[in-house]
């Protein structure tokens, strides 16, 4: 019973995350015009939800599943339970790329592929520092991604320093989580779905890769291929989480330790539901970003700094009791 009651909260929460996302907004739509705009018909509730709001929530449920996968298959490779998918530059290295594109007045096209650009050469930088005598360490790999994360920060800090006036606003707005001008995120919708399903199907392994790299190799596991697999799924998440938004923290931290805590720890279950309920969760942040102070919207990134902070202080607190 409640394991199926557990299912029922799972499969609900994208379903009311969607029509929040869909019906709350600096124009409310009561459930008969969202019912008559999902069905097509002509009107000012069907241009509204599908010419401004379906966009939009479909890039934060995607960018919020895509952050939180990312998150765990960190968590998994570092066997860290603070590891977040911006703790190796991946990000710094997107989101310098997509600064220099706002600076130079290039396009979104120019934007997305600096910031693809940025993130593919920090992922293999840290990558190739961290790989030593045919294998990961995983102290390595932080230290180096720490390091290299770092500098990224300082370079966004002097890019920042340096951009006219006119343009810091929406560099900084960006940097906090912007999903206004979101698209409909087909490449990024793709690669959530074969991040879920490798999850799936490697999720064994992975159970076995948190015994320890020694005995995960006893057991059959291909260590270092599993690994890269991860360190690489991680990267390419990261990468379009923050194409499709800016750098919205939490989302990838605290998410696998909720679903950890109504007991997933399985990795065969907890990469997909990681990605149903951060999904969820930064379309609910992002609806209340765009509407509690409308018509001004809050970067989203704020809103989930202030749901992440309290839970993650809840969640420290709690794992603090059950030790004692």
């Amino acid at each position: 019973m409640r394991r199926q009651l557990r299912a029922v909260i799972v499969l609900a929460l994208p379903v009311a995350a969607w029509a929040a996302g869909l019906a709350i907004g600096s124009v409310r739509l009561s459930a008969s015009e969202l019912w008559s705009a999902l069905q097509l018909e002509p009107g000012l509730a069907s241009d509204i939800v599908w010419g401004l709001r379906a966009p939009r929530v479909a890039a934060a449920f995607c960018a919020g599943g895509l952050l939180a996968v990312a998150g765990a298959f960190m968590q998994a490779l570092l066997r860290n339970p603070l590891a977040d998918p911006y703790i190796f530059g991946v990000s710094g290295g997107a989101a310098l790329g997509v600064l220099l594109a706002m600076v130079l007045g290039l396009g979104s096209g120019a934007g997305a592929g600096l910031g693809f650009a940025g993130a593919a050469s920090m992922a293999l930088l840290v990558a190739l520092l961290a790989y030593r005598a045919g294998d990961w360490n995983p102290f390595r790999l932080l230290l180096v991604g720490v390091v290299v994360a770092a500098g990224l920060n300082a370079l966004i800090s002097l890019l920042l320093t340096l951009a006219p006036g006119s343009a810091v606003k929406g560099m900084l707005f960006w940097l906090m989580g912007d999903l206004t001008y979101a698209r409909v995120p087909g490449v990024e919708a793709a690669l959530l779905l074969g991040l879920v399903l490798l999850g799936g199907a490697a999720g064994q392994a992975i159970n076995v890769l948190g015994l320890g790299r020694l005995k995960a190799a006893s057991l059959g596991v291909e260590v270092n291929r599993l690994e890269l697999a991860l360190y690489a799924g991680a990267a390419a998440a990261t990468t379009g989480a923050v194409l499709l938004g800016g750098t919205i923290g939490f989302v990838g931290l605290i998410v696998p330790h909720l679903v950890r805590l109504v007991g997933v720890h399985d990795y065969r279950a907890l990469v997909p539901l990681s990605a149903v309920v951060g999904g969820s969760l930064l379309t609910l942040a992002d609806t209340a970003a765009r509407s509690v102070w409308a018509p001004i919207q809050l970067p989203t990134g704020i809103l989930t700094a202030l749901i992440g902070v309290p839970v993650l202080l809840l969640l420290v607190s709690a794992r603090s009791d059950a030790a004692r």
